[in-house]
């Protein structure tokens, strides 16, 4: 792995590629009324070709807050690697002073009072502004979504993700590729990908009875952009049926296959592919790997781990991006590609702050009339929050301590469980909670809320298992979530040992006493992959807890102590 000091110098001396970030030109901008649509969208068009990239909006059609991660932690050669870089080290490693629109962009610290500041991100029209921005000035550039588009949101719920295939039509994409939308089920999500009017990728999508390439998806899209012949391959979430519910689509089969994906490589280019793109949903950790194994792709975007970093990674020649979530950025890449190769690239991680973008109206008029028939029941105030709610951290997010919370009291329950997605909007103090809000963290196709017994036998090795997902050392054994997230009950993590050895003093926070191996607990919990899960849905259940609490109040939570970082 490159270092970032030695970047320019040693792409250069190595392979004669030069390359170089845009971030500089809105990171320094040391107030709000500095900034301007011009300077966040600032950009010297370099070479022949054009890459815009989006990823992970899950359905977020409009301005948002998000929080990024307080803990990010890198395990094995990622250790203190960037993604695995947050707050006041983060903005050291890139120069962002303390205070400026990219602190709150791109790190945790401040966030509340910043984000009085700064506003909102996002809002696909806001987006649309962008990309349309690019395109005057390369009309010809490459729109490519890495996937988890229709999933996260009422509408999106409510419409099997007909709300986010209308308007992400409009912004008029070249390919996706896929994760979430497979929880709509198969015969839904192949409905939508016929009626496409772009390439459906995933190289790693098989027919799970053959084994072979699933017929519904191709492998790769052709485009020729700026007289070079441009191969995109895509890759899904290559953990589908482990870290979601495989019944919901039992013709599929995914994984990495890295070796198909060199196949795939090696038969574009003897196709006459001079630049090669790989539009991934693996997460960070898992492209860096990829790149290092697969040879001959030239730009990995980036998706599923939700990362947003200012400047690429390079791994051999091969250079990854990595964009973001929530629709709060966008990355521009452009590329000089002569004589098959890849001689150099500029790029730009572009902050949607929606109170400086203006929107798009024929966008913005798409998504009013996407959210009208539903407009009362999304604003619909159920509470309000005096603590910042935020859901991005390996170990808790305060959406998740305040779900935990509604499934102790609503499902009388001694342990909470609530999955370590990362998905899900935040509210600053003071901000009323409506149903919106309530759907934003907990909109999915699997959202009942079980009541069962669990020995404490069990429940470690739930939380052992979840733990190795994420920190085994090998990225290929990651599935790039966070950890579980537990209510009314306490443990230590040593995330240096190995699996099984993870997980030490199990406490109920009730009582004090440590967990008894032997004895059952009532456990509730939601996002079961099990078929038949019993219960009312999640979002029933926390909106019923924040209307008895009326306004929402959360202590920190300290209830996991974490070593061997």
């Amino acid at each position: 792995m490159i270092s970032r000091r030695d970047f320019l110098q040693v792409s250069m001396a190595a392979s004669a590629m030069v390359g170089a970030s845009g971030f500089g030109n809105w990171a320094r901008l040391a107030a709000q009324q500095a900034l301007t649509q011009d300077q966040l969208l600032e950009f010297d068009t370099f070479g022949n070709v054009s890459l815009i990239h989006v990823t992970d909006i899950h359905a977020q059609l409009k301005p948002i807050y998000f929080r990024e991660p307080e803990i990010n932690i890198g395990v094995g050669g990622n250790k203190g690697e960037v993604p695995h870089v947050t707050g006041a080290d983060f903005r050291k490693m890139y120069g962002i002073e303390d205070g400026s629109p990219s602190h709150y962009a791109l790190t945790y610290n401040d966030f509340s009072s910043l984000a009085k500041e700064y506003g909102r991100v996002g809002g696909l029209d806001r987006v649309a502004t962008v990309i349309n921005s690019i395109r005057a000035a390369r009309p010809d550039a490459l729109l490519l979504d890495g996937g988890d588009t229709w999933h996260g949101s009422y509408t999106c719920y409510q419409t099997a993700g007909q709300d986010m295939v209308n308007v992400m039509n409009a912004l008029k994409p070249d390919a996706m590729t896929f994760h979430w939308e497979f929880t709509l089920g198969q015969d839904r999500v192949r409905e939508i990908v016929e009626g496409l009017p772009f390439a459906a990728l995933g190289q790693n999508i098989f027919d799970a009875e053959w084994d072979e390439p699933a017929e519904d998806f191709k492998p790769y899209e052709f485009f020729e952009r700026g007289g070079v012949k441009v191969a995109v391959i895509g890759q899904a979430f290559p953990y589908m049926p482990i870290a979601n519910p495989g019944w919901m689509f039992p013709d599929y089969s995914f994984g990495i296959r890295d070796e198909h994906m060199q196949q795939m490589v090696d038969e574009v280019r003897e196709q006459g592919a001079e630049l090669v793109v790989c539009l991934s949903h693996n997460g960070f950790d898992v492209d860096k790997k990829m790149a290092g194994v697969v040879k001959g792709i030239d730009v990995i975007l980036s998706g599923h781990t939700h990362d947003a970093l200012p400047e690429p990674v390079l791994v051999g020649d091969t250079i990854i991006i990595a964009s973001g979530s929530n629709g709060k950025f966008v990355s521009r890449v452009d590329l000089d590609v002569r004589d098959g190769r890849m001689m150099g690239f500029r790029h730009k991680l572009i902050p949607i702050f929606s109170d400086v973008i203006e929107p798009d109206a024929e966008v913005a008029s798409l998504i009013d009339e996407q959210r009208a028939p539903y407009q009362a029941e999304l604003d619909e105030v159920i509470g309000q929050t005096d603590s910042l709610l935020y859901r991005r951290g390996n170990f808790n997010g305060s959406w998740d301590d305040l779900i935990c919370d509604a499934l102790l009291s609503e499902r009388d329950a001694e342990i909470a469980m609530s999955p370590g997605v990362r998905w899900g909007p935040s509210l600053i103090p003071g901000d009323d909670i409506t149903r919106d809000d309530i759907w934003n963290v907990t909109s999915m196709t699997y959202g009942k809320a079980y009541r069962s017994e669990m020995t404490g036998e069990f429940i470690k090795v739930i939380l052992e298992d979840v733990a190795d997902n994420i920190f085994n050392p090998d990225p290929y054994y990651q599935q790039g979530g966070d950890m579980v997230r537990i209510g009314g009950m306490g443990y230590s993590i040593d995330i240096s040992k190995s699996q099984g050895e993870r997980i030490s003093d199990m406490t109920l926070l009730s009582t004090g006493e440590p967990i008894d191996p032997a004895r059952n607990y009532v456990v509730a919990g939601w996002a079961s992959v099990n078929e038949g899960t019993e219960g009312p849905q999640i979002w029933d259940v926390v909106e019923s807890h924040i209307r008895k609490l009326g306004t929402v109040s959360l202590e920190p939570n300290t209830s996991v102590k974490v070593s061997g970082t």
